[in-house]
């Protein structure tokens, strides 16, 4: 206990220097003081890794660490990011002091994502020191603007594209450790990402009436048009619900751990689709979202230039292409009726294909989910947010989102928000899991 008790302090400890770098990441321009201060504290925690890595910046700082393995043509990457989001709201301890107290870690950074890249580093390092040959080649990419989707994560993947190189498989943050997800399940959930939701954006106009508004017999502005269709799609059933294999796989996973009637109804999907893709949004909001698109209006103004006219953009989170495509001519019929035009954005849009759900990959990185978390449910799901990972899918069949970090509540709330903080007995877990990952892969192939 004592010994365990001593690894979490000296971890806590050297995490405390990266989280004390107050590396905010931020749209009106690159700042490298504290970023240049965290590339010295790297250097000071990890030096084997710094002497035998290859190391290669991208963008202003996105960082490319390779080590070399036995098998010369096999390749893994592990992502992170050490961009932070800005702190904002009245903290319990200060967001940039690393702050040990109750038994947690204190500071912005500590989920989102320092504490992953902190234990990835570390499980590598102590490979070094124990003199463990690697089984193949294992990259570590970590990109100084994700926070703000910035350039430097696709500009490792277009380096990836060029080298003509194939991940075996990529594993960057998206899932974790986290609390039962619905009533009447006792065990946490280790949640792996195997797809993450696109993004598209349409651009609506209303027109002003072009007669003299005083002469005209419909008065209704553009900007009335505009609200009642707004209105009108929110009640409207445009946007397919679906149980996608993704889906499928997720709620396979959970259904033995049930309550009946609950375990029952979700064990028979193809008897209960229909009642459940109702009740889904209801018991659990972040599941309801996976089973589709979901739509947010934004940038909504008006325009004298115009003519008075009303424009707003439409902000998708598509899961299917398909279902898209069929999504977009529901609006324009709807949006017809009111004199709205509809267009697609010109930039913007993303689509990225999900994960293979079999194979050597998938199955090895979920042992590794199962080794260093026992107690939990290993489950698949679909990522609502976005990660740096998706600019991988397009090329490696096997694109994972899982930080191994287990979190309860309040630290889940804490992403982004207030008093981000991580349990001191999470971080040696966080390392033994990319421990696992390293070790383990190809080992008994």
């Amino acid at each position: 206990m004592a010994e365990s008790s001593n690894k979490e302090t000296a971890y806590a400890l050297r995490l405390q220097k990266m989280i004390q770098c107050a590396t905010v990441s931020r749209k009106e321009g690159y700042d490298d003081e504290e970023f240049a201060r965290l590339r010295r504290v790297m250097e000071e925690l990890f030096p084997l890794v710094h002497k035998q890595a290859q190391r290669m910046i991208f963008s202003d700082d996105c960082w490319l660490y390779k080590l070399g393995g036995e098998d010369d043509t096999t390749n893994i990457v592990l992502m992170s990011h050490h961009d932070v989001a800005p702190v904002t709201g009245e903290w319990k301890h200060p967001a940039f002091s690393g702050e040990i107290a109750e038994g947690r870690i204190w500071g912005r950074g500590t989920l989102d994502t320092k504490t992953s890249l902190f234990a990835e580093f570390t499980a590598l390092e102590e490979l070094l020191e124990e003199g463990f040959r690697l089984p193949c080649n294992v990259y570590v990419a970590s990109s100084h603007n994700e926070e703000i989707a910035g350039d430097g994560m696709p500009k490792v993947a277009e380096y990836f594209r060029e080298q003509k190189l194939v991940p075996d498989f990529v594993l960057d943050e998206g899932g974790a450790v986290i609390e039962p997800p619905m009533a009447g399940i006792t065990k946490k959930c280790a949640v792996l990402a195997v797809h993450e939701k696109g993004r598209y954006t349409l651009e609506l106009c209303a027109q002003a009436n072009r007669e003299h508004a005083g002469l005209s017999v419909n008065t209704e502005t553009p900007a009335m048009r505009m609200a009642r269709f707004m209105v009108r799609l929110e009640k409207e059933a445009v946007y397919v619900r679906r149980f996608t294999p993704q889906l499928r796989a997720m709620f396979a996973a959970l259904a033995p751990h049930m309550k009946f009637p609950m375990g029952f109804v979700f064990s028979h999907l193809h008897v209960f689709g229909g009642l459940l893709k109702r009740l889904i949004p209801r018991l659990n909001a972040q599941a309801g979202s996976m089973l589709g698109t979901t739509g947010a209006f934004c940038e909504i103004r008006t325009d004298k230039e115009e003519g008075d006219a009303c424009m707003a953009k439409l902000f998708l989170r598509p899961v299917s292409e398909e279902d898209l495509q069929k999504e977009i001519e529901r609006i324009k019929a709807l949006a017809l009726g009111y004199g709205i035009s509809v267009k697609i954005a010109e930039a913007g849009n993303e689509l990225h294909r999900p994960a293979v759900m079999e194979g050597e990959a998938w199955e090895h990185v979920r042992a590794c989910m199962g080794k260093a978390f026992p107690a939990t449910i290993v489950m698949p799901f679909i990522l609502p947010a976005g990660t740096d990972a998706r600019h991988f899918a397009e090329d490696c069949p096997n694109v994972f989102r899982f930080a191994p970090l287990d979190m309860d509540g309040q630290q889940f709330s804490s992403i982004h928000g207030v008093d981000e903080n991580i349990h001191l007995t999470a971080i040696p877990k966080a390392v033994e899991f990319y421990r696992l990952v390293i070790q383990e892969y190809r080992r008994n192939s």
